[in-house]
């Protein structure tokens, strides 16, 4: 494997990911919630770290950064779009450009809705996206600064990529997703065969993430908005794609 991918718990229900390319050595974070377990993992795996990579601006994604950079030297990596409310850039980064993780290439997505601004990390060739709180497991963040038209067409980009790229989602919200989810299509086999799979993970304090893009597809209802029997479960066959996407957002923020 050309990346190895290490997921740190982080606060209450934070994860950030170390991602080192086994050719060159080189490491990254993927966000900064907390310093200290950053670091702990750091020191129990022997690791330098090179690249702090940011995804967006909200405290509990980038409150241990400085502390980190502090101890670490990295260069701290995220959106130009958001530089004015991130600490301190060493690259600032924007939808189509490209950077290296060692031999690994790395292009950057614009997943705004969440935020405006936010973007996810995309390892093709290992395929890995780092996508924060713009698509999470069975879910996706509660909309704060973009519109259910944003946000819909930041699904779109995750649903272009190959089913079998991994996705690392920012939160461990799996299990309440999933009880969601449920609400709006109660009869999807495949939905009720994963909630089974997290039941057991979460039993035994085992991450929910990462999940394929092929199972998000399958049984997420935010990236399934615009089939035609989710319309029919929403009775809203002749909606808009991005309508049924706000309506199922909307009773997500309510349930």
């Amino acid at each position: 494997m050309p990346l190895q991918i290490i997921t740190i718990p982080c606060l209450a229900d934070n994860y950030a990911y170390l991602i080192r390319e086994t050719d060159t050595g080189q490491v990254a974070v993927v966000d900064v919630p907390e310093a200290g377990p950053i670091l702990g993992a750091l020191k129990d795996m022997g690791w330098p770290l090179h690249q702090i990579l940011i995804t967006h601006h909200h405290y509990d994604h980038i409150d241990g950064l400085e502390a980190l950079r502090k101890a670490t030297g990295a260069n701290v990596y995220g959106a130009t779009a958001d530089s004015h409310r991130l600490p301190p850039l060493d690259i600032a980064l924007a939808e189509g450009d490209t950077f290296k993780l060692g031999n690994e290439t790395c292009d950057i997505l614009d997943v705004s809705g969440h935020t405006i601004g936010h973007i996810a990390f995309l390892f093709k060739a290992a395929g890995a996206v780092f996508s924060a709180d713009s698509l999470m497991a069975l879910g996706c963040g509660r909309i704060f600064e973009g519109d259910f038209s944003m946000m819909w067409d930041t699904m779109q980009k995750f649903k272009a990529l190959p089913d079998d790229t991994l996705v690392y989602s920012g939160h461990e919200y799996t299990m309440s997703n999933a009880k969601f989810a449920l609400t709006i299509e109660p009869s999807n086999a495949s939905l009720k065969a994963r909630i089974a799979d997290i039941e057991g993970k979460r039993a035994n304090n085992i991450p929910t993430v990462p999940a394929s893009i092929g199972m998000e597809k399958a049984t997420n209802p935010f990236m399934r908005a615009d089939l035609p029997e989710i319309k029919a479960l929403m009775g809203m066959a002749d909606a808009t794609d991005a309508a049924v996407f706000g309506e199922i957002r909307t009773r997500k923020d309510r349930f």
